[in-house]
């Protein structure tokens, strides 16, 4: 019987590569690789014909689960609101792991970026919050402090 081997990685279209990924280098993710993807691999597998992409691949510093961030050259990307809410179907967050929560809430906050709601302790185990990053992608950030 088939079966899943490991989770490998999360994709996340972008309308600007080059920022998203900083800001995601910035949390402490680093570059696996970048490249650009075209041709009959590509529109085969997400039934896009004549479509060219460039991605980025990135993974936490354990070698854990990556994010593929990827900027579609062609065709156009389509838009969504940025704004989207938890409550909204589809991808909604990306969640790390974080050493000091409110450190990098503070570093995020000098960058532009802020809460979503606020910062929430679940029973004595894990402190979390929301950040809306670029582009409109929310970010869990959670802390073990049990």
């Amino acid at each position: 019987m088939s079966r899943i081997i490991r989770f490998d990685h999360v994709g996340v279209t972008v309308q600007d590569l080059d920022h998203v990924t900083a800001f995601f280098v910035g949390l402490g993710l680093e570059i696996e690789g970048r490249a650009f993807v075209e041709g009959e691999f590509i529109d085969t597998v997400i039934a896009i014909p004549d479509s060219r992409t460039e991605i980025v691949m990135l993974r936490t510093p354990d070698g854990g689960t990556g994010v593929e961030l990827s900027n579609f050259v062609r065709p156009d990307p389509e838009r969504v609101s940025p704004a989207a809410m938890a409550n909204e179907l589809g991808l909604r967050s990306l969640s790390f792991e974080v050493d000091d929560l409110q450190a990098q809430v503070d570093r995020l906050a000098t960058e532009g970026y802020g809460l979503v709601g606020g910062i929430g302790q679940y029973e004595r185990v894990w402190r979390m919050a929301y950040v809306r990053g670029p582009e409109g992608i929310i970010v869990a950030l959670a802390e073990r402090i049990s």
